[in-house]
């Protein structure tokens, strides 16, 4: 049965966060607030731990999951940033994007799309995360809480935990999040390409929805 910890959003209590890490570290999947909707995550090297978020969002190996990162020096360890992509990132970040980038050698095959070898990439604006990742020491693998045959991700820390209960690890409620995702901004190639709208406006990449 999970954990279910009650945590400040603006002022996330330093033992809570120690003790999510600590079950981070031990292989546990957890479910946690961020700037757009909750989302479910696990250590970037668990193997078992992934599969376990694959089988809770049941995605197949196509997916795009996403490394939630501290900042963009972090993020430039597992993908591959030019000076163009580097000036949208700093005028987007910390923000509610997602950008699809070229993963380094530093992101586990696993996790990349096995034909693109692209990688799902943010740095969040919540205080809750921002500590997580500060304890963690190490970018939080991450997929938006969209359960199988539902449209929107939840929103209310209960909800999940009446919901998943018996197949996550530790549940995060900060209170209510939003129910609109990432905006997924594809910067691989020349001109930047809109993969979905979301919370986060386009315009800040040159794109119109």
């Amino acid at each position: 049965m999970a954990q279910y910890f009650l945590i400040h959003p603006d002022n996330p209590q330093a033992r809570l966060i120690r003790q999510a890490v600590e079950i981070i570290r031990d292989g546990g999947v957890l479910v946690y607030p961020t700037d757009s909707c909750y989302a479910i995550g696990c250590q970037l090297g668990n193997k078992e731990a992934l599969e376990r978020v694959r089988r809770i969002r049941q995605v197949d190996d196509n997916h795009h999951f996403t490394l939630v990162c501290r900042d963009l020096k972090e993020l430039a360890t597992y993908a591959r940033v030019d000076n163009r992509q580097f000036r949208y990132l700093k005028s987007a970040t910390p923000g509610r994007y997602t950008v699809i980038l070229t993963a380094t050698r530093e992101t586990p095959r696993r996790v990349m799309h096995p034909k693109r070898n692209t990688i799902g990439l943010r740095v969040p604006d919540h205080p809750v995360v921002a500590a997580l990742l500060e304890e963690l020491g190490e970018p939080l693998l991450s997929a938006t809480l969209l359960l199988p045959g539902e449209e929107w991700p939840l929103t209310e820390g209960w909800e999940i935990r009446e919901r998943l209960e018996h197949e996550v690890d530790l549940i995060l409620d900060a209170g209510s999040c939003s129910v609109e995702p990432t905006t997924v901004i594809d910067l691989t190639d020349d001109d930047p390409v809109l993969l979905r709208r979301g919370a986060g406006d386009p315009a800040l990449f040159g794109l119109q929805e």
